[in-house]
């Protein structure tokens, strides 16, 4: 039973607008984000603590040069008796140059380092995020836009490798040089230094309001991104492509790209112009205090202050020096400020709880009772109604037991995929209880259940890849002996070999290269090679031709043998020799009994079988 889809008169992209405004309108609070940006580095904390040493050591140096440069004036070039003392002035220039090289060592040192931790931090980010992705249930992934999902992979997580980098590099360097600078120019004038600062808090402001409005417009730009690729993921997969070529709409597609690639384009040049005036205005005011400045100390010198040619000399280079990190760190603020959306995109999905997870202290399976299946008025719903009730299954209820082979039969959209969907758990009940093995599914370790269970469907997915690795996905280390084993008993093997490359032969997208009876094949091989005690067959023949079906036929009846076989299938000729045949309609079990007792019962069941004529004269 598939889940509701609810799409306006656009289609596919109609909420793309209004999804648009929303992702602008919730920009997060940059309040405690932060920390949670700080908390990926704790993993890295002794190359992180080295980087930092390096960081405050080169940052504490290089105020040193400004304060050697007023000696270097006022001692070395003018001393009172009007003759340089080029020793001292040797001495201080060797100093400084000195200092220059080791801060420059210092700085690639860390720059390497930086480089390793902000790439580490952000990869075991990446990998973290497909981590907890691969946890959540089923019903996440079918309400979620594939596109959507590898746009937070790919365009999210990769948008704040710069911030991270910055906030180890920058950040910190920064913020030091811009003390001790502050503190050095304090030592030579504080009235020159509350010149130099006075305008910085309005400044500050400016970037604090600025920084709002470029988070809109990133929470914007990434939604927008993420929508491209999603229509890329859509309409450049092999079905997709299909699709347009069948109804010649590739045209309507490529239109449709454009519309959201214009958007794209312009959201793209609305982020890089905000706050370009911000820091044309402090470049201004930047380069203009060193003029202020000499013009201040004119004043404080016929005022009589104490001020020497190299006190002032020093006093610029260190508010030159001021001038680089200050900028720095209101580049830095404005970029935190707007990649809080990209932040807040990646930890909306890392803080999604799955639906479903393993008991802390999971029941053992009985090897004993392996294969038994049992619902126990089972009802179950993807959406719960206004008045509380549910519908899809309602009071389910039947026991399965080791090696019975049961059909599952009905009308589309009757129930019978979703019975199977919640046996391995996949979603879980809203009332009563699944047992394998006679216990309740939610007691077991999902793993652990899911390895005693095959699921064979309709729509066989392969990977880009060579038929072994396809078949060998079942069980990780299998040897070529066991996959060969597998593709005989699912009567592909013989196909394979005469193929030029063997199992070495790579498949395609979705295994667009084979035929469905091939892919069909291959996909009972995968199964088999995993041995699982109980088999799910959702309608693994119903696409098939006549030939194609019987060789399927004849691997599913080998897969069946001494296993647990649930099979759901539309052609009811494929299921009549079953154990027992379930009816299901409108989420209910109608009929239960084998194919003649259910034929004597003239009910739902036979009526689905004189609507198949066709199949009928094969029916024993």
């Amino acid at each position: 039973m598939s889940q509701p889809h609810a799409h306006g008169p656009l289609g596919r992209y109609a909420q793309t607008e209004e999804s648009r405004r929303a992702a602008i309108a919730s920009a997060p609070s940059i309040d405690g984000l932060l920390r949670r940006i700080l908390g990926l580095f704790q993993p890295h904390r002794t190359p992180l603590m080295i980087t930092i040493s390096l960081v405050i050591t080169g940052a504490a140096l290089s105020v040193v040069p400004p304060l050697l440069i007023q000696d270097a004036f006022n001692e070395g070039l003018f001393p009172e008796g009007g003759i340089p003392n080029l020793g001292l002035l040797s001495t201080l220039v060797g100093i400084m140059v000195g200092l220059w090289v080791v801060i420059g060592a210092l700085s690639v040192w860390q720059h390497y380092l930086t480089a390793q931790i902000g790439n580490r931090v952000m990869g075991s980010l990446r990998v973290r995020m497909f981590e907890h992705l691969q946890s959540m249930h089923l019903g996440f992934f079918t309400k979620t836009k594939t596109g959507a999902i590898q746009s937070r992979l790919q365009n999210d997580v990769g948008g704040v490798a710069s911030v991270l980098k910055e906030i180890i590099a920058n950040l910190l360097g920064s913020t030091v040089t811009v003390v001790a600078s502050l503190v050095a120019m304090l030592i030579l004038s504080w009235q020159l230094t509350v010149v130099a600062i006075i305008l910085l808090p309005v400044m500050i402001l400016l970037q604090r309001r600025i920084g709002r409005v470029r988070a809109r417009i990133a929470a914007a730009t990434q939604h927008s991104l993420s929508e491209m690729s999603a229509m890329t993921q859509e309409a450049l997969g092999v079905s997709g492509i299909l699709l347009s070529k069948s109804f010649g709409r590739q045209h309507s597609e490529v239109q449709r790209y454009q519309r959201e690639n214009n958007t794209q384009i312009d959201l793209q040049v609305k982020l890089s112009m905000s706050g370009q005036s911000f820091f044309a205005l402090i470049q201004i005011f930047m380069s203009a205090i060193p003029a202020v400045i000499y013009l201040v100390a004119g004043f404080l010198i016929l005022g009589e202050s104490p001020l020497s040619i190299g006190t002032i000399v020093a006093f610029t280079t260190a508010q030159s020096r001021l001038m680089f990190p200050m900028m720095n760190l209101l580049q830095i603020g404005l970029e935190i400020q707007t990649s809080r959306a990209l932040f807040a995109r990646i930890f909306e999905y890392l803080d999604l709880s799955p639906a479903i997870t393993s008991p802390a202290k999971p029941a053992a399976i009985d090897p004993a009772k392996l294969g038994s299946l049992e619902f126990d008025t089972v009802s179950f719903s993807y959406d719960e109604t206004e008045d509380g009730t549910t519908a899809g299954l309602k009071d389910i209820s039947f026991t399965i037991s080791p090696g019975e082979y049961v059909a599952l039969v009905g009308p589309s959209g009757a129930g019978k995929t979703t019975i199977t969907s919640l046996i391995p758990r996949f979603f879980d009940v809203s009332q009563g209880e699944v047992r394998f093995a006679g216990t309740n599914v939610t007691k077991l370790d999902q793993d652990e259940l899911i390895s005693h269970i095959g699921i064979l469907s309709q729509e066989t997915f392969l990977f880009n890849d060579t038929i072994r690795e396809n078949i060998g996905y079942a069980r990780e280390g299998a040897s070529q002996s066991e996959i060969e084993a597998a593709a005989r008993a699912a009567n592909i093997h013989e196909t394979i070999v005469s193929f030029p490359d063997g199992y070495d032969t790579v498949v395609g997208e979705r295994g667009y290269r084979l035929s469905g009876g091939e892919k069909q094949r291959i996909a009972i091989a995968r199964v088999l090679l995993k041995d699982p005690k109980v088999l799910i067959l959702d309608e693994a023949t119903s696409s098939l031709d006549t030939k194609s079906e019987r060789l399927v036929q004849a691997a599913l009846d080998s897969a069946s043998a001494n296993r647990t076989t649930i099979a759901i299938a539309h052609r009811l000729s494929t299921v009549v020799n079953a154990d027992r045949i379930m009816v299901v309609s409108q989420g209910r079990i109608v009929e239960s009994g084998s194919h003649k007792e259910l034929l004597h019962k003239k009910g739902l069941y036979a009526a689905l079988l004189a609507e198949q004529k066709l199949t009928v004269s094969q029916v024993p």
